[in-house]
C-alpha cells in the first residue's frame, strides 16, 4: 500500500492547496484520439450514458426554471403589499403557497433526476475501472519478458493504480459537470432573454471584460506555476540525494555545499510559489468585482424597467439569480478542461499498455508435455534482442538427461540469455531448442515451464508464512515434504529458531530476514518443486562461505538425476559439472570438464586463474 501511495504522489506531483487549480496538468499527446478510444471502450454502456445525459439535462433544466417560478411568488407578495398599503387590499397567501408548493415539487423532481444520473454514472465509471484493471492484469500475464526488462515496475503499477483512478474520477466528474454546465449556460441565457433583452445585453458586455482579465492573469501565472513544479521536483531530488547519500556527504565534508545548493533551490521555489499563489488568488476577487458590476448594472436597469412597468420586481430578483448562476458554469468549464486533459492522458497510457505486443500464442496443435526425461538439444541456435545486436550466433550442443552443465563467461556473454531461451521467455531468432526431441516452440508454454525449476540471484518471496512460501513450488505438498525440502536446503534449523517456526510470517519482500536466508528459502522451494530440469543462476551468491559449502552439498543431492544448468561467476562452484560451456560474445568458445579446460590453458583457464589471483591479492 505504501508503495502504491508513493507512486501516486510521484505521478500526480505535490498535493494541491487552495489556488492551485491553475497548475499545469499532464496533457495527452493525442487528446481527440484518446477520447475517441475511451468512448469506443465505453460503448457497451451506451444506453446507460444516454440516460445519464437526459437525466442530467432534465434535472438542470428543472432547477433553472425555479427562479422564474419563485419570481411569481415574489411579485405576488410585492403586489399584495403595495395593494394593502395603498388600496387597503390583502396579500393572497393561498396563491403564494400554491406557487411555492409547485416550486418545491419542481426542485424535488430536479434532485431526483440529478441523484439517479449520479448513481448510474458512478456505476458505469466503476464498472469501466473494474474492466480496465482486469484487462491490464490479464494483459500482464500475456506480455513478453522484454517489455518488463525495458520498463520500470513503478510505471507499470502506476498504469494499474494511478492512471485508472485518474481516468475513472475524471469521467465521473467531468461528464456530469460538462452536461450540467452546458445545460445551465444555455438555459440561463434563454431565461434571461425571456425576462429582458436590455439587462441580458448588459451582462454580455461585462462578461468579456471578466474573461479578458482572467486570461491575462492566467497567462502571467502559468510561467510561475511551471517554475514552481520544476523546482519542487529539483528540491525533492536534492533532499532524496542528501538523505540517501548522507554517509558519503559527511565523509567528504560537503554539508555546507549541500545546504547552499538546497537554499538556492528553495529560494527560487519560494519566489515562484508565492507569485503563482498570489496571482491565482486574484481570480475570485476579479470575478466577484466584475460580477458585482454586473449586479449594479442589472439593478439600475431593472429598477428603471420596473418603474416603467416593463418587468416586475420578481423578474429583477430572478434575473440577478440567473446572473449568479451564469458565471459559475463558465468557471467550471475551465476546471472541466483540465480534468478532461488529465482523463485523456490517463486513458492514453492505459490503452497504450493494452495495445502492447503480446507473447505469440501457443499453436492450436501445441504439445502437452508429460514426464520429460530432461534431454535438451541446441541446433544452430541464433538469438538477438534486436536484429542489429546478435548475442548468440551459432550454438549447437546436446545435453543428456541428468547432466550438470555449467555456463561461464564474462558479463554480457549470453549466459542468462541462454536460460531465458530454454523457458521461452524469448523465442530463438534462428535454429531450434528441443526438449526430449520436441521443438520447444511446439510445446505449450505452461507445459514446458512445468518441467523447469529455477533459483535466481534475485530472490522473490511474498508476504505470507515460511510454509506458504516454500510450498509455492508445489501447492499440494504435505507439511512433511516441505520440511524435508527445507532440511535439504539447510534452512530447517534456521526456521526452527523462529518464534513461530514454519508459521512465521514474512513481511513484504521478506525484509524481516537476511538476504542469505531468503536465498535458502528459494532453494528449498526449488527442491520441493521436484522438476526434471533445474536452472541455478548464481544461486549461492548471496550467502556466506560456510553456508555456501552446505548449499553445495545440498545441491549435489538436488541435481542428482536431473538435468541442471548452472550459471556461475565464481568458478570454484562448478568444478564438478559434467560439462562446462565457456561463452564469449555469444559463442561457445570452449567446452569440457573443469580439468580438461584448465589443461588447455585457454580462455577458461585465464578466467579461473584471474579470480584466484584477485583473491590472493585481496
Amino acid at each position: 500500500m505504501a508503495e502504491s501511495q508513493k507512486i501516486r504522489r510521484k505521478r500526480r506531483g505535490p498535493e494541491r492547496g487552495p489556488g492551485m487549480n491553475m497548475a499545469p496538468v499532464e496533457k495527452a499527446k493525442d487528446f481527440k484520439g484518446s477520447m475517441k478510444m475511451l468512448l469506443k471502450y465505453m460503448s457497451r454502456y451506451k444506453a446507460a450514458l444516454i440516460v445519464v445525459l437526459l437525466f442530467a439535462a432534465c434535472g438542470t433544466a428543472f432547477s433553472i426554471v425555479g427562479p422564474k417560478i419563485l419570481s411569481k411568488a415574489i411579485t405576488e407578495l410585492f403586489n399584495g403589499l403595495v395593494s394593502k398599503y395603498t388600496e387597503g387590499g390583502s396579500i393572497d397567501f393561498h396563491k403564494i403557497g400554491v406557487i411555492l408548493l409547485g416550486l418545491l415539487a419542481l426542485y424535488l423532481v430536479s434532485s431526483l433526476f440529478i441523484g439517479v444520473q449520479g448513481w448510474i454514472m458512478s456505476s458505469v465509471t466503476q464498472k469501466t475501472g473494474l474492466r480496465m484493471r482486469s484487462e491490464i492484469s490479464a494483459k500482464i500475464h500475456r506480455m513478453p519478458m522484454k517489455y518488463f526488462e525495458g520498463n520500470s515496475v513503478g510505471d507499470i503499477l502506476s498504469r494499474i493504480t494511478n492512471d485508472v483512478d485518474t481516468l475513472i474520477q475524471g469521467l465521473n466528474q467531468s461528464v456530469t459537470m460538462l452536461i450540467v454546465s452546458v445545460t445551465t449556460i444555455i438555459g440561463v441565457i434563454i431565461m434571461m432573454l425571456s425576462i429582458s433583452l436590455l439587462m441580458t445585453g448588459i451582462v454580455f458586455i461585462i462578461l468579456p471584460i471578466s474573461v479578458l482579465l482572467i486570461a491575462i492573469v492566467m497567462k502571467i501565472s502559468q510561467k510561475y506555476f511551471r517554475r514552481q513544479q520544476d523546482y519542487l521536483g529539483k528540491i525533492n531530488g536534492q533532499v532524496e540525494e542528501s538523505v540517501s547519500g548522507l554517509t558519503i556527504l559527511k565523509l567528504f565534508n560537503h554539508e555546507e555545499r549541500s545546504k547552499a545548493q538546497f537554499s538556492g533551490t528553495n529560494d527560487v521555489l519560494f519566489a515562484s510559489a508565492w507569485k503563482s499563489q498570489f496571482l491565482s488568488g486574484l481570480m475570485i476577487p476579479i470575478m466577484n468585482f466584475i460580477g458585482n458590476l454586473g449586479y449594479v448594472g442589472v439593478a439600475i436597469s431593472g429598477g428603471i424597467l420596473a418603474f416603467r412597468g416593463t418587468i416586475t420586481v420578481g423578474d429583477i430578483q430572478a434575473f440577478i439569480q440567473y446572473v449568479r448562476n451564469f458565471t459559475q458554469p463558465i468557471s467550471q468549464l475551465a476546471q472541466i478542461t483540465n480534468m478532461m486533459q488529465s482523463t485523456a492522458a490517463a486513458a492514453e497510457r492505459v490503452f497504450e499498455f493494452l495495445r502492447e505486443e503480446e507473447e505469440t500464442a501457443d499453436a492450436p496443435d501445441a504439445l502437452e508435455l508429460t514426464d520429460a526425461s530432461g534431454e535438451i538439444d541446441f541446433y544452430h541456435v541464433k538469438f538477438g534482442y534486436t536484429p542489429e545486436k546478435i548475442i548468440i550466433r551459432n550454438l549447437t550442443e546436446n545435453v543428456k538427461p541428468g547432466m550438470t552443465v555449467a555456463i561461464v563467461g564474462p558479463t554480457g556473454a549470453g549466459k542468462t540469455t541462454l536460460v531465458k531461451l530454454l523457458m521461452r521467455f524469448y523465442d530463438v531468432s534462428g535454429g531450434s531448442i528441443e526438449l526430449d526431441g520436441a521443438d520447444i516452440k511446439k510445446i505449450k508454454r505452461a507445459s514446458l515451464r512445468e518441467h523447469f525449476g529455477m533459483v535466481l540471484q534475485d530472490t522473490w518471496l511474498f508476504k505470507g508464512t515460511i510454509m506458504e512460501n516454500i510450498r509455492y513450488g508445489r501447492p499440494g505438498a504435505t507439511d512433511e515434504e516441505v520440511m524435508d525440502a527445507a532440511k535439504a536446503a539447510h534452512v530447517h534449523r534456521f526456521i526452527k529458531t523462529q518464534a513461530h517456526g514454519y508459521e512465521t510470517m514474512l513481511s513484504e519482500d521478506a525484509e524481516n530476514i537476511s538476504q542469505g536466508q531468503r536465498q535458502l528459502l528459494t532453494i528449498a522451494r526449488a527442491i520441493l518443486a521436484d522438476r526434471p530440469v533445474l536452472i541455478l543462476d548464481e544461486a549461492t551468491s548471496s550467502v556466506d562461505t560456510r553456508t555456501e559449502e552446505r548449499i553445495q552439498k545440498a545441491m549435489k543431492n538436488l541435481i542428482e538425476g536431473r538435468t541442471s544448468f548452472v550459471i556461475a561467476h565464481r568458478l570454484s562452484t562448478i568444478r564438478y559439472a559434467d560439462l562446462i560451456l565457456v561463452m564469449r560474445e555469444g559463442d561457445v568458445v570452449e567446452q569440457g570438464t573443469h580439468e580438461e579446460l584448465l589443461a588447455r590453458e585457454g580462455f577458461y583457464a585465464e578466467l579461473y586463474n584471474s579470480q584466484f589471483d584477485s583473491l590472493s591479492e585481496a
